[in-house]
C-alpha cells in the first residue's frame, strides 16, 4: 500500500519521468506480483516514462520495453535489450511472464550476469 501511495503522490506533481528504485524489494513474492500489477496499470494509464532500477531479472523483463545491463564498477551500460513479448494486450507484469519469449530473455540476461560473476 505504501508503494501505491508514494506513486500517487509522485504522479500528483506530473513529472516528465519517474524513477522507481527497487520499488518492490521489501515485499514478499506474492505481494510483489500483486503490487507490480497495480503499479503497472497506473503507469500505463498515466502514460509516464519510467526508469525502473532492479536486481530482479524477471521484474525487469515483465515491466520493461528496454533493459540496460550494467558492468561492474565503475558501472557502464554493457548491453541493451529491446523487450518484445508476444502477450495479450494490455501487457501486464503477470501476462508478460507467460509470454513464450520471457524465458529466453531471462536465460540470456542470467548468462551475461554469470559471466560477469566468473570474472570477479
Amino acid at each position: 500500500m505504501r508503494q501505491r501511495a508514494a506513486l500517487i503522490r509522485t504522479l500528483a506533481v506530473d513529472p516528465d519521468i519517474l524513477l522507481l528504485d527497487e520499488p518492490f524489494s521489501a515485499l514478499d513474492s506474492q505481494t510483489r506480483l500483486m503490487v507490480s500489477e497495480d503499479i503497472g496499470s497506473i503507469l500505463r494509464q498515466e502514460r509516464k516514462s519510467t526508469l525502473l532500477v532492479t536486481h530482479d531479472i524477471s521484474e525487469a523483463i515483465s515491466f520493461s520495453d528496454t533493459i540496460y545491463t550494467l558492468s561492474q564498477r565503475p558501472a557502464r551500460v554493457k548491453t541493451v535489450y529491446t523487450v518484445q513479448l508476444t502477450t495479450e494486450l494490455p501487457r501486464t507484469p503477470l501476462r508478460s511472464r507467460k509470454a513464450p519469449e520471457f524465458q529466453q530473455y531471462f536465460n540470456t540476461i542470467w548468462e551475461e550476469m554469470m559471466q560477469d560473476a566468473d570474472h570477479d
